[in-house]
């Protein structure tokens, strides 16, 4: 059953658009199938195709729908449900009932839409597909079309990932306060967290406390909560360490709504009153790299050299510890600073919270051009230039890997810009991660949703409100 849906004509327009976009042919939208956890009854939470989701709007398990661009038609294909169905399920409305709430007509069963491509095949139509993340999509196309599941990738569509990237990028103004809806909750879901660090205090607490916001208003999480002591790890899922005096707490979260927009923030906390001087160094550094990229948000920027330059700040920052030394430039340029920044400076957000990332990176973050395989640029999920509307988090950190650093010493790795032996001390240190969603407008950026607290002194703050957990 379909959640809360944008009005009618925004599904008709975006179809629309979708068909001056494309030269001819069908192209062809594929719906999830619900997930079994472990047997075919007890399945996970359902998530819709989020492509599906911005131009049908149905959250109904097993849909298909079609824009056929020659001849100006939508469809959706599905089967009703059975009463045996409906005993375990309760009532659904009939497809034909669901399709007249996103536009469209034209409905047919799933031996409907078999018969229906294949007809498109005989007569030497062209179809459009995007590239299937997941297994039973792939076997339905290989039932239906005879693509073999390892070739989806290969049969997916170029010109419709760019038509659909193109698109989805560029946030519409009801979609940007569905986006707001979700990071208003994402910032409660922070600031709950800050009042209940502390010491003894369990990961898992504050992780189901933070879900419990997320969820109560009929949303969810937009991925799974990274709620850990161990903020080195990127994306640390694991919940089950005791806090305890010095130690940090990296929270990396954010709330769904449920038509299906994402928040998604970072911060790091202490779990004593204050932060030790140590980490006041390594945090002020982030954040100065974090404030410095926002700065630069603007059109026709490219995403990678805002990238660089919160590369750079960190080099110099790790610099002033003594963790680093030698030429700034040519540490950024030979890959130096991925000792402590490993990763990329943020992505785009929208429907995913890696936005489109099922479409490819290559289309979404670098229009169609090659990544580079460098450790630690290879991990940008963006490259290319900004443009008013786009939806992106900037989440610059600095992460104190144990293995990496015995690795590259061993290896005898950057010698020349990495200090080894300073280094040893902070093995123990963590890693710290501070991030805020934005959207870029006409003359800049807009901060979306209300403040998160992220200076030093607004994060010990909300530790003196720690018995209220509730915001």
């Amino acid at each position: 059953m379909d959640k809360a849906m944008f009005k009618v004509q925004t599904y008709l327009n975006r179809r629309h658009n979708l068909k001056t976009r494309i030269d001819s042919g069908i192209t062809v939208f594929m719906g999830n199938d619900e997930s079994p956890m472990n047997y075919t009854d007890n399945t996970y939470h359902f998530r819709q195709d989020s492509s599906f989701l911005y131009y049908f709007g149905l959250n109904t398990a097993g849909l298909t729908g079609i824009v056929d661009v020659d001849e100006g038609k939508d469809y959706i294909f599905g089967n009703d449900l059975t009463v045996e169905d409906f005993v375990w399920m309760g009532y659904q409305p009939a497809l034909k009932d669901q399709a007249q709430k996103t536009g469209i007509e034209n409905t047919g069963s799933i031996p409907d839409l078999k018969k229906f491509l294949k007809e498109a095949v005989t007569k030497g139509r062209i179809i459009h597909l995007l590239p299937p993340y997941r297994a039973e999509n792939k076997i339905k196309l290989f039932h239906w079309l005879d693509i073999n599941p390892k070739e989806t990738q290969k049969a997916a569509s170029v010109e419709l990932i760019k038509a659909v990237v193109a698109q989805r990028e560029i946030k519409s103004d009801e979609e940007l306060l569905e986006i707001e809806k979700a990071v208003d909750t994402t910032v409660d879901m922070h600031v709950t967290a800050m009042r209940m660090v502390r010491p003894g205090i369990l990961e898992s607490e504050i992780a189901s406390k933070v879900q419990e916001i997320a969820t109560k208003d009929g949303g969810n999480i937009s991925f799974p909560i990274i709620a850990t002591k161990h903020g080195e790890t990127l994306h640390n899922h694991y919940h089950g360490n005791q806090l305890k005096e010095g130690d940090m707490f990296l929270l990396d979260c954010g709330a769904e709504t449920a038509m299906g927009y994402a928040g998604d923030l970072s911060s790091t906390m202490p779990v004593s009153a204050s932060f030790t001087e140590r980490q006041s160094e390594i945090y002020n550094i982030v954040l100065a790299s974090h404030n410095a990229s926002i700065e630069m948000l603007k059109p026709g920027i490219p995403f990678k050299e805002i990238h660089y330059q919160a590369c750079r700040i960190i080099i110099d920052g790790m610099k002033d510890l003594d963790l680093m030394k030698g030429d700034t430039k040519e540490a950024l340029q030979l890959g130096a600073h991925a000792m402590f920044f490993p990763c990329g400076l943020g992505h785009q957000m929208g429907l995913d919270v890696h936005d489109m990332e099922d479409l490819g990176e290559v289309y979404v973050g670098y229009e169609g051009k090659p990544k580079s395989s460098q450790f630690g640029i290879k991990s940008l999920r963006m490259s290319k230039p900004l443009a008013p509307g786009m939806v992106l988090t900037i989440e610059p950190g600095i992460y104190f890997i144990p293995s990496l650093i015995d690795m590259w010493r061993a290896e005898k790795r950057f010698t020349d810009f990495i200090n080894y032996d300073n280094l040893e001390a902070y093995k123990d240190f963590g890693g710290i991660r501070n991030e805020e969603n934005f959207v870029i407008t006409a003359d800049g950026y807009k901060l979306i949703g209300k403040n998160k607290p992220k200076t030093i002194e607004d994060v010990e703050k909300q530790k003196n409100k720690r018995n209220s957990y509730e915001v």
